[in-house]
């Protein structure tokens, strides 16, 4: 896909800081581009997102990270953002129900045409990330809108190419991952050219508590080269019954 006008207003919800530019910094830069409304919701601030807690105690990690997200949305030209506040590493144990009911709301005051989540794996297998995928799901039929409901996927001929950096970054927490989808069966596979590529590349780093080390280690070039293609399954077409245990951090104060 070039043309992102047929996915219409499109509604992102995501765990933490960064999830929405590593698996759609292009597409919500070229929907807003294409004067499209897009609207992101950012279920935790990640407070616990680093290996170095004393320097990074939780109350300062979010705090910043709120600025490193927004300033990374104000890159993508993205206006729109909620944060439900939950504790970071801690979504599964929220009230299914009460996190539902909210995430209910916010689809029927934007009403999107296309809906941006995790898959039922978590993409990394990260139990936020796999919440929010049931919390989304769970919303989106409750609503009984028509919205489009796509999973960040990986396809097998991305993973292969890029193979080299998954052994190396360790980033899958979880036996069974990834979940690889033939491109063939990619229900969206968007490909970033050179200034959108350039463009996410200035909005993940602008998140530097978490991607300047990553930078550092893999280099620019191999960095925009990794994120810019973007890919979904619809998630009609996904398997409900895949899932994996759920990685839980270790929560440092």
């Amino acid at each position: 896909m070039t043309d992102v006008s047929p996915l219409g207003t499109v509604l992102g919800i995501w765990a933490h800081p960064d999830d929405e530019v590593y698996l759609c910094g292009g597409l919500m830069a070229a929907a807003r581009d294409a004067g499209q409304r897009v609207v992101c919701v950012t279920a935790t601030l990640g407070e616990h997102g680093t290996p170095d807690p004393g320097r990074w105690p939780p109350a300062r990690l979010a705090r910043t990270r709120a600025w490193e997200l927004r300033a990374a949305l104000a890159v993508l030209g993205v206006t729109e953002h909620h944060v439900l506040g939950l504790p970071d590493g801690g979504c599964v144990d929220q009230p299914f129900d009460m996190v539902v009911g909210r995430l209910v709301d916010v689809i029927e005051e934007v009403r999107p045409d296309t809906i941006l989540t995790f898959g039922p794996d978590g993409m990394t297998g990260h139990s936020d990330h796999q919440a929010v995928s049931s919390w989304t799901t769970a919303a989106h039929i409750r609503t009984g809108r028509s919205a489009r409901l796509l999973y960040a996927g990986t396809s097998a001929e991305g993973h292969e190419r890029w193979q080299h950096l998954f052994a190396d970054l360790d980033i899958y927490l979880a036996d069974g991952l990834p979940v690889l989808t033939p491109r063939a069966d990619l229900a969206l596979e968007f490909e970033l050219g050179d200034e959108l590529a350039d463009r996410k590349l200035v909005a993940l780093r602008a998140q530097a508590t978490q991607t300047a080390a990553l930078v550092a280690t893999i280099g620019e070039d191999e960095m925009r080269g990794w994120c810019s293609v973007e890919e979904f399954v619809d998630a009609t077409n996904a398997n409900p019954d895949r899932r994996w245990t759920a990685w839980r951090p270790t929560v440092m104060e």
